[in-house]
């Protein structure tokens, strides 16, 4: 018997999503829809839920659920009330957040064409955060800084 059997904790039957807070829904659900995600839906949340779970009093959010090809999901939700505020996280606040610092630090999709994923997003005003290496023959990989400094993950499939 594990040690989690032991405890009497529960199952983990499948990952449902990431989520990223932001301050400009429509620019961030942009980028992410160019990149091949899909918008599953788009909403508002506030009342008790959202109170209870945020520990936040009267709040309230506006949430975009986006999913990738293969079901992946990403929720992308910008607070109303009160309004977001600066802190760790992807943007690490100042928008200059680097790989290194703790917490959440990127979101990684698979592209068909990094050189491609890469000059779209230059050509939005997206830059790299170093460059372009390969890992074993099998990936080539970067970062692209995108909107509100959200490290994004960009891999292509080699070999």
């Amino acid at each position: 018997m594990t040690a989690r059997e032991d405890e009497g904790m529960a199952r983990l039957p499948r990952f449902d999503h990431v989520g990223i807070t932001v301050t400009d829904l429509d620019a961030v659900t942009g980028f992410f829809v160019a990149l091949g995600l899909q918008v599953e839906g788009r909403t508002f949340v506030e009342g008790e839920f959202l109170e209870t779970v945020s520990g936040i009093p009267d709040s309230r959010t506006e949430i975009v659920m986006l999913t990738t090809p293969d079901g992946a999901r990403l929720e992308l939700a910008r607070f109303v009330r009160p309004e977001s505020v600066s802190g760790s996280g992807l943007s690490g606040g100042s928008g200059a957040a680097m790989p290194n610092e703790l917490g959440l630090r990127n979101v990684a999709f698979e592209v068909d064409d990094l050189d491609a994923a890469i000059a779209w997003a230059a050509g939005e005003g997206y830059g790299l955060v170093g460059g372009v290496g390969e890992y074993e023959g099998a990936w080539r990989m970067a970062y692209v800084r995108g909107p509100e400094g959200i490290i994004v993950s960009l891999c292509e499939r080699v070999g």
